[in-house]
């Protein structure tokens, strides 16, 4: 059991899907289903005009894939169905035809910059850095990849890629990953309860219009997603990626 949860409430046109897990709000596979499955169902209603994405608590936002099913995964196609689940979410972001809002309150890691980097639209607070920490663990951000670099650009990624390095929320402004940034959580719901009630009460052919055009361009990622998915799922068997993981896990627990 990994304790996380996916909920989702409509209020005022709105479908705003919560998800979240005790450590930092990364991501098992089952959450990563039922996140992909709610946004795409959030996206077929007719009573909604966009969703609002967000996870538990006031620190971090996404710390990425969960350490501990990487560490149990021994086999090619788990890994792959894994791996498999980001795309998922990714994907849904992309097809579910909604405006997604995303709310980023903490650090964000991994597969949450890329949850940031499909936002159609995304708010933070000042404390968001987000890092691109993959290759930390042996692996690459591959599955997101195609997300992250339409923000921020091939230059960007491949150098967020290689030094995992935390990036301020004043430079994911800047590179338009952020598209507002607040000085606490206070401040940045009073400015997105705001822009969501504007929201509620546009066109919902215009909206979903606007969804359609700002991703033209990416039909393509379909075709991409099976052999970055193929990328990750193989290097995260490696004996090397393995003890990678465990000594991140015993320095967090060392905290």
């Amino acid at each position: 059991m990994n304790n996380g949860f996916v909920t989702q409430e409509i209020k005022n046109n709105i479908a705003e899907i919560t998800f979240g897990t005790p450590k930092s709000n990364s991501l098992p596979g089952e959450i990563l289903e039922k996140l992909a499955k709610t946004i795409l169902e959030s996206g077929k209603d007719q009573n909604v005009k966009a969703i609002l994405l967000k996870s538990k608590g006031e620190k971090a936002f996404c710390a990425g894939a969960s350490f501990d099913e990487l560490l149990e995964i021994e086999e090619l196609e788990k890994s792959k169905i894994f791996f498999g689940g980001f795309a998922k979410v990714l994907n849904a972001m992309r097809n579910c035809g909604k405006l997604v809002i995303v709310r980023v309150q903490g650090k964000t890691t991994g597969g949450g910059v890329g949850i940031a980097c499909a936002a159609d639209y995304c708010f933070a607070t000042k404390d968001s850095a987000m890092a691109l920490t993959e290759l930390n663990l042996g692996i690459g951000p591959f599955v997101i990849g195609p997300f992250v670099e339409r923000k921020i650009g091939k230059s960007a990624y491949s150098a967020m890629s290689v030094d995992a390095d935390f990036r301020s929320a004043d430079w994911c402004e800047k590179h338009d990953v952020y598209h507002s940034v607040s000085e606490n959580i206070e401040k940045m719901d009073e400015k997105i309860n705001a822009f969501m009630e504007k929201l509620s009460s546009r066109s919902s052919d215009a909206l979903a219009l606007i969804k359609k055009v700002s991703w033209e361009g990416t039909e393509h990622f379909d075709q991409l997603m099976p052999e970055r998915i193929l990328m990750s799922a193989s290097l995260i068997l490696e004996d090397s990626a393995k003890e990678n993981i465990g000594k991140i896990k015993e320095r967090l627990r060392a905290k």
